[in-house]
């Protein structure tokens, strides 16, 4: 499994060892099992790996060592590295540096966090889920307690603003309806663009769409994008906004919080709601810790709370946050605290725990799963895995990885499917685990990746990346693209081995978004002579060819294309995209949401 050069930001998933462990108690160690052999992986499918990529790894042409596997202690194999992803500056802490949001990082090819140019130079992953999506930049620079960035743009030049600008294509069609109808305040005739003027037979229109509100000149944060039946909720700056899902009208009054918003739920609860986290002020020394309950049918705010600090170098200046059923988890750098989701009354801690072990990143969904740094520094230096009981925090198992393996993401809860990396051997490892937290498979498939994969600052956000899908059976992860379409490929939870594989229709990237009534839906991003477009995989069969649901117009490609980073979400026939960064410019019209439809 080669993990591709110019792979973007992924968490990482140590090699888990075949025997499995369970805790013994809260935070229990697995003990070691005996000594195993390298695994060998499937044929390679894809392109021969550089020298020094892939896992695991086998002695070849290039002289690699073997994986994580060969003649390594304990069930599995992770250590935090004495930095963050390959080369982030040193954070004071017990456990060593995490992962900084936006900060520029040495990096060899296919790291965590390395750039990801796409076809023409643009990036070739123009999709992300409807969740909270981290700015994946190719050169970025973020100053924690600021907004200070810069990036580059399709031709690789530095310091230009990501910017969706509105289309030099035709102009509006004074008899066509406006596509904006405004935010309620006035006729919604601000911005009276017709989106939809020149639109060609067989492509979607914009059903609605709504300009980016004033942001500071550094740029801010749009995270997230939620979508129920009635609205299409989207955060900005300071303010919460929802509209029809339908027609784009106001669905409530826009919420305005008093200072910039710094985290979100990525999913929303079983009724709708969802947690918002704003900052505590405006100075450098302002914290990420005032939570607010927010119902996303009406906009009616519950609860409130406060994220107490925690220890010391136990940074609250970022959090994350994840929902697993009632519980709602909020992870600050070396800790994490529980709240009730429905009445916001504070559950538990999960704080330091054995030799050394300190919380790193929580995940949630059916389950709920912790990921601690233990030993930092030392000859036991280690990452471990726990399965968590979400009411309780009492710890179901634990699952150990081998020094030098760190576990950056989930890809998958149910079942689990974690993504690691390993530093020194410049390889990464994908593996299943069982409902004990056993090693069910691991991908056997060698071929450069490519999952989009956000930022964090401190806390690891284990839940971080797009362009991935997975059912019960089937992981699909799209492929790199080096020259012409790239492929999603479906690769078997059980065995790990590729079940089949398909090709993008057109020439720009295919990522998978979501496995709705057993097909993969995925999105195709926009070129300069045509639209994105929504298509349909079907996951079983003798074929996979892909079957376009809504091919959006040509006209408006600039702008779907102009979304340096975005969310993404398809829903009842509808197309939803929005930007997850404003570029603060305020000589661009630049578009915070658009809606597609037949």
């Amino acid at each position: 499994m080669a993990q591709p050069p110019d792979q973007s930001p992924q968490g990482g998933f140590g090699a888990p060892q075949d025997p499995s462990a369970s805790s013994g108690g809260f935070g229990a160690p697995t003990p070691p099992p005996p000594q195993g052999q390298p695994q060998t992986p499937s044929t390679p499918t894809g392109p021969t790996p550089p020298p020094g990529y892939g896992y695991p790894q086998q002695p070849g042409p290039y002289g690699q060592q073997p994986g994580p596997y060969g003649q390594q202690p304990g069930p599995y194999a992770s250590g935090p590295y004495a930095s963050g992803p390959y080369g982030q500056p040193q954070q004071p802490g017990p456990y060593g540096q995490q992962p900084g949001y936006g900060y520029p990082q040495p990096q060899y090819p296919g790291a965590p966090g390395a750039p990801q140019p796409g076809p023409g130079s643009r990036n070739p992953f123009k999709g992300k889920p409807a969740m909270i999506i981290g700015a994946a930049v190719v050169t970025a620079l973020l100053v924690v307690g600021g907004t200070v960035w810069a990036v580059s743009g399709d031709d690789g030049k530095q310091d230009k603003k990501p910017v969706a600008q509105q289309s030099d294509d035709p102009q509006p069609d004074p008899s066509g309806p406006p596509v904006d109808p405004g935010d309620g305040s006035g006729d919604g005739d601000s911005d009276p663009e017709d989106l939809n003027a020149g639109r060609q037979s067989g492509e979607s229109k914009v059903l609605w769409y709504k300009e980016a509100p004033d942001a500071p000149g550094s740029g801010a944060e749009a995270p997230g994008m939620w979508i129920t039946d009635k609205a299409a909720v989207k955060a900005a700056y300071k303010e919460l906004s929802a509209y029809n899902v339908a027609d784009g009208k106001p669905t409530w009054e826009p919420i305005a919080f008093p200072e910039k918003i710094c985290a979100t739920t990525r999913e929303k609860t079983s009724d709708d709601k969802i947690v918002v986290a704003y900052m505590s002020g405006s100075s450098d020394r302002a914290k990420c810790n005032q939570l607010q309950l927010v119902d996303l049918d009406t906009g009616e705010k519950g609860w409130t709370q406060k994220v107490e600090d925690g220890a010391l170098f136990d940074s609250v200046t970022s959090i994350k946050m994840t929902l697993s059923g009632e519980t709602l988890m909020v992870s600050r750098s070396q800790s994490g605290t529980a709240f009730d989701v429905t009445s916001g009354d504070k559950m538990y801690d999960k704080k330091k725990y054995g030799e050394a072990c300190f919380p790193a990143g929580f995940a949630g969904g059916e389950g709920l799963f912790q990921v601690a740094s233990c030993g930092a520094g030392g000859n036991n230096e280690h990452d471990e895995l726990q399965e968590l009981d979400p009411k309780t925090g009492k710890v179901k198992w634990t699952r150990t990885f081998e020094k030098g393996w760190r576990v950056e993401r989930t890809y998958f809860i149910d079942p689990v499917v974690v993504y690691s990396t390993n530093k020194d051997k410049k390889a990464w490892n994908i593996s299943t685990l069982g409902a004990d937290g056993s090693i069910r498979s691991q991908v056997a498939v060698d071929e450069d990746f490519a999952a989009e994969c956000g930022w964090a600052i401190f806390a690891r956000d284990l839940q971080g990346c797009e362009a991935v899908a997975a059912d019960a059976d089937t992981l699909y992860l799209p492929t790199k693209a080096t020259t012409g379409a790239n492929e999603i490929v479906a690769i078997s939870l059980a065995t790990g081995k590729e079940k089949w594989r398909v090709k993008s229709p057109a020439a720009d990237s295919m990522v998978p978004m979501k496995v709705e009534g057993g097909k993969l839906i995925a999105y195709v991003g926009p070129s300069y002579d045509a639209g994105g477009r929504v298509v349909s995989i079907p996951t079983t069969g003798s074929s996979h060819e892909p079957v376009t649901l809504l091919q959006n117009p040509q006209g408006v490609a600039r702008i779907e294309n102009g979304f340096f980073s975005k969310a993404i979400d398809w829903v009842d026939g509808r197309f939803y995209i929005s930007t997850t960064r404003l570029s603060g410019n305020d000589e661009a019209k630049e578009k915070l949401m658009l809606a597609y439809g037949k």
